[in-house]
């Protein structure tokens, strides 16, 4: 399980240009079982993925196709984990 931090690189003007070619890439790759949650920060500095991919590698090539990255207006920090604990609506996750 990943945990993507997405921070802006450009002004929110650049970004909100790309937004909807990202909203199609996240929604594409929700429907491939990869992203299963994400929203933007608050303030609006950037978003959060919660995603499920085999390898960080095969995530970061997934992440490579985002338009915020192809159009440098986002970078993104990558956290791997093991989720143990959840709350009851949660528990697919775990067995994942």
């Amino acid at each position: 399980m990943f945990l993507v931090l997405l921070n802006y690189t450009a002004p929110l003007e650049q970004v909100d240009q790309h937004l909807p070619a990202h909203r199609e890439f996240l929604s594409g790759n929700y429907a491939a079982g990869i992203f299963l949650l994400s929203g933007r920060k608050e303030p609006r500095e950037g978003g959060v993925i919660l995603a499920k991919a085999a390898s960080r590698q095969e995530l970061e090539v997934v992440l490579a196709q985002d338009p915020f990255h192809i159009h440098g207006v986002a970078n993104y920090q990558i956290v791997q984990f093991t989720p143990t604990m959840s709350a009851p609506v949660f528990n697919s996750l775990i067995a994942a």
